[in-house]
This record gives structure tokens, sequence and C-alpha cells, in this order.
């Protein structure tokens, strides 16, 4: 899905449009970073407000920056060629998946090899992806997909501010988009994948399959319909009721340039910079800068090509985009980084956090249409990209079973590997931190990255991979309290009680739920922490025991020709009451049911 920002910066709403790929990388972040490259970057003043236009010494300030420099870059399509879809033939697949991005391709490739027919619908299938994608290098290799990283560095590090760094033993990486997209396309299509290239309209549900109607005019029939084409799709319902959770945004700026040099180390990369010393110069940035903090992420590729991007993690409501870019084209000039040429230009906005889709439903998300974008950090493609594997071991056990599940059934299985309890539970952690970060200023963003990075490796990976248990967490919250300032302490203590508060109540109940009654030796309880994040109710075996009732029965004599006044076929309460009530005026009655008792 893409976000488009009009240009020049408008009054305009945010147009989303919900069948393009959904993620790229940013520091701390996995998303789109939206707009073609093609577009002009020009701030016209007049379409700012009257609070944001600029003074003659912010106009002077602008001159010759990056940002009036037009991307040189065009999309390329891949030279693949795509079996499609016919259109004349009324075929019904497995699966139909929406949207050619990262998690939808890897969910039909993942489908796709255990036999099942897929159809995947994207109005343009051979487009390049526009975003810059970074993923921690073990992510990666842990799902076999190492050898699509173009570029890797062998460390990370974070500037807190002028005295403090933080230097982080994880590698990094840039994801080839191209090449990831090629392996998974030509995956796919050797496994029987088809493509139809248009957008998805509208999904008619039926009691076992659904209809996909197309922008073309052309419907295409599944068993499951899977919704990858972004956040937010109309295709879902999401749980808007009073009290969930609000969302927040991340906005940012980025940059693919040549430049005539950079100060940056190329076998590092730069995840966070903080600092504000480039504010020196035009110092009525610094209070906006003071209130809602932004920092710059950069994957230097050689010594005169860098990736540059300056982002606000979470803000609500959005930090303004103009702002975004004021703060980028000061910070730049003050680390003396002169762009002699931009070759792509990316513009995001992520929501974050905020409302789970209705689970479950008939259409079935993935990717940032089912949530999966991490609340606090951002993080999403990789996350994605592994979550398919989960669902498609879901979806293949349902449609390629001998039971042949399908509807409600089957949508409710593959709801619960993607949002099984557990990780709802893990979730509410996750929208704690964003909510504690939309309270901090530049100085508690400070503190709280300080003391974040100096916890246990063990604990602050699995946070920005999102893969620490309850306990985990649990036990990262008491030790990043243990390692922060005592200002951070006070921030957290009395900004945040309320989301504190919200977090508890939630898993107290949830709790509740999973220890509904004391345990007993022939019942063992499963415990909160112990929950597999890969199971829900459909997978527990009941434990009470069909009876038969201690009743002689008058028995039918099958060697005896005799006719009866009536037979019930069917002994549930119906047929029984049926037989009651004739009965009892003298015909003779005769039940038949397979267990009686």
């Amino acid at each position: 899905m893409q976000y488009r920002i009009n240009h020049p910066i408008s009054t305009q709403p945010f147009l989303i449009q919900p069948n393009s790929p959904s993620m790229a990388s940013m520091a701390l972040v996995q998303f789109p970073l939206f707009l073609n490259a093609s577009k002009s970057t020009t701030i016209s003043p007049n379409t700012l407000s009257p609070s944001t236009k600029p003074t003659r010494f912010q106009i002077s300030s602008r001159r010759e920056s990056f940002l009036d420099l037009t991307p040189t870059s065009k999309p390329e399509l891949l030279n693949i060629d795509l079996r499609r879809h016919d259109s004349s033939c009324r075929k019904e697949y497995g699966m139909v998946v929406i949207g050619g991005g990262p998690a939808g391709l890897r969910l039909a490739e993942r489908v796709s090899l255990h036999g099942v027919d897929v159809c995947c619908i994207d109005p343009s299938p051979l487009s390049g992806w526009p975003n810059n994608y970074g993923s921690w290098v073990d992510e990666f290799e842990s799902m076999g997909l190492e050898d699509c990283l173009d570029k890797t560095w062998p460390m990370t590090y974070v500037i807190i501010d002028e005295q403090r760094r933080k230097y982080l033993d994880r590698p990094y990486g840039r994801v080839g988009r191209k090449v990831l997209k090629t392996k998974l396309m030509e995956s796919c299509l050797s496994q029987g994948v088809r493509f139809h290239t248009a957008k998805a309209w509208k999904v008619v549900h039926e009691e076992f399959s659904s209809i996909v109607q197309c922008s073309d005019g052309c419907d295409v029939k599944a068993s499951l319909v899977v919704d990858a084409s972004g956040f937010s799709s109309a295709l879902l319902d999401y749980d808007v009721r009073r009290g969930q959770q609000q969302r927040g945004y991340q906005i940012a700026h980025g940059i693919l340039a040549e430049v005539e040099e950079h100060p940056f180390d190329l076998d590092k990369m730069l995840l966070m910079d903080w600092r504000d010393s480039h504010m020196g110069n035009e110092p009525y940035l610094r209070p906006a800068n003071n209130k809602l903090p932004t920092f710059l992420y950069a994957m230097p590729l050689s010594h005169n090509l860098i990736f540059l991007e300056e982002t606000s993690l979470v803000s609500r409501p959005v930090l303004s985009y103009a702002e975004i870019k004021k703060r980028m084209v000061a910070r730049l000039r003050h680390l003396g980084i002169k762009v002699k040429q931009v070759l792509e230009d990316e513009k995001c906005l992520i929501p974050m956090g905020g409302p789970l889709p209705i689970i479950p439903q008939s259409v079935v998300g993935a990717g940032g249409t089912a949530g999966l974008v991490h609340p606090s950090t951002g993080y999403l493609v990789a996350r994605a990209l592994a979550t398919a594997s989960v669902m498609a071991d879901a979806i293949v056990e349902c449609l390629g079973s001998i039971r042949m599940v399908r509807g409600s059934h089957l949508h409710r299985r593959v709801w619960s590997s993607l949002w099984p309890l557990q990780r709802k539970l893990e979730r509410e952690f996750y929208c704690f931190g964003m909510e504690t970060l939309l309270k901090l200023d530049l100085q508690g963003t400070r503190s709280f990255f300080d003391a974040f990075f100096d916890l246990d490796p063990n604990y602050w990976h699995g946070f920005l991979s999102s893969r620490l248990s309850l306990e985990e967490l649990a036990m990262l919250s008491l030790s990043l309290f243990g390692h922060a300032s005592n200002p951070s302490k006070l921030d957290i203590v009395s900004k945040c009680p309320i989301p504190l508060a919200k977090m508890m109540g939630k898993l107290a109940l949830a709790s509740i739920y999973l220890h509904p009654s004391p345990q007993t030796p022939s019942q063992p309880q499963q415990s909160l922490l112990n929950f597999k994040s890969t199971e829900s109710f459909l997978d527990l075996t009941p434990t009470s025991k069909r009876e038969l009732l201690n009743i002689d029965l008058r028995r039918h004599d099958s060697s005896c020709r005799k006719e009866y006044g009536m037979v019930v076929i069917g002994g549930g309460p119906a047929g029984l009451r049926l037989a009651e009530r004739v009965s009892l005026h003298g015909v003779d009655v005769c039940c038949i049911d397979p267990s009686p008792l």
C-alpha cells in the first residue's frame, strides 16, 4: 500500500492507495518510504499555514539544498514472463493474495510450495519496489534470505548526544529490492502461481468461498482471500471500539544521494543520531525539536554514495512533513554533506499501534494490513516475511487436508496462527513502549535510548525483532528501569500512568482467561508464559468424555417382520419428543439412532 503525499506540500489529506508494496527501512524502521522518486520536493510557502510559513531567514537557508534537486532514477520493470490469470475460465483458486509486496509474495510462495493454487492480484506486479529496506542480518539469515542483502555493515551505532555513542555488535543489511522480488517472483512462478494485473475493489463472500471483484471488471474466486495491500485496507474491518489504542505516526524523508563526501565510517551503519548541534545556526528549529525530536539514519554505501533519512520515530498528531525536511537540510549542512545528485527520494507516513483488525473475519490480513508493525519501533519487513511462513502452515493444513476445511473454520484457523493470544499480549507491551516514547522530549528520548542499548543484547535484540516472550518482556522492563537515570524513571512514572494501567489491566484480564479455575493434577493448566505463539483454542483437545445413559432399552426385534405405525430417524430432542407424544396414544413407534444412549 502506498501513502501519497501531494507535492508541493498542501493542506489536502493523505491519499491511500491499497495495492502497493508496504515496507522500507529507516532507523528502527522497515516501512514504506513513499512516493514516486520522479516528483519534485519543492515547498511552496503559499501552501503552508500561517504558523509554519518561513521567515526571510528561513527562505534563504533553503536555497540550493538537496530539496531543489530532481531525483534521477527511473522505476524499472522486472524482466520476467508472468503466468497470467485466465479471466475467460471460471477457475476457483485455493488462495488469492491481494498485493505484490514482500508479505504478499512471500505468502504466495510458501503456500504454493505445497501444491495449493494461488493467484496474486496487483496493479503492477513487475514494478520494482521503490522503498529502501534495511534489516538486521540475523533476521534474514534465519529465513534463508541472506543472499538478498546487497550491502552489510558488521556494526551499527547510535549517537545519543555530542559526548555519548553506543556501538552495537549486531550486523545490519540493506535489502537488494530487485534481488528479493525476483527471487520471490521466480519461486512463485515455478510453483504455478498466476498473476492478475488489476486493483481489488471489493470482496463478496459465499459460505465456502469468496469472490474478488477487480477494477478491470474481472472476478477472481478462491477459498481464501488474503489482503497484503498495506496499512488500513478498506477490505478489512478494524476494531475501533471506544477505549482501543490510538495510533501514533512515524514520518520521515529520505534520499539516496551522490555526495562530494560524508563523515561516516563505511564499516558502520548509523542507526540513530539524536544530536541537535546542527540547530545552532538555525535556532528557530530548536524549540520544536526539543519537544518532538527527530534523528538521522545513514547507510554509507561508498565514499560518495549514501542513503540518508530524517525520521520522527513516533508522534501524535503526526509531525509536519515540512518540518522534517527543514531539519534535514540544517543537519546535512552542519555535517558538511554537499549533495551533488539525488538518485531517489522517499517519503513515509506509517501508522503505529492502534486497533488490530477484527479477528476473525472473512478476509485475512498479512503484513502491514494485519497490524504487524512493531508499535514502538516501526519494524515490519522481517516480521512480515517470517510470519508468512506461519500463516502458510495454517492455510495448507486446511486447504490441503482431506477434511477440506473451508469457510469460517478456515478463516478462524489462519487468523489464530497470525494473532494467537500470546502475541496480542506481547503487543500490549510494545504499545506501552510507544505511549512512553510519545511522552518523552529530546532529553528524555536520549536518556531512554542510552539505557535501552545498555541492556543485555539478548533483550534489545529480541525487543527490536519482536521475539521476546511475556516473561522476557517483563524482565526487560525491570532491567530497563534499573539502568535508567533518575529523571528517566520519573518520566516513566509521572508521564505514563494511564498507558501503564491500561496495559496491566489487559494483561490481568488475559491471565484470568487463561487460568479460569484452579489447576488439578488430572488437568494441568497451561502457563501464560508457556503458551505457544502458534496455538489457539482450535489446537486444544477437549477433556470431557461423553457418557452413556444408564437405561435398559426395548430393542427392535429384527427377526420378526413387525410393521410400526411410525419410525423416527434420529434420537435428538425433536425425534424423542415426537416419539413420546405419538406413543402416548397407543401408536407403535420405533426410533432408529446410531447411538441412542
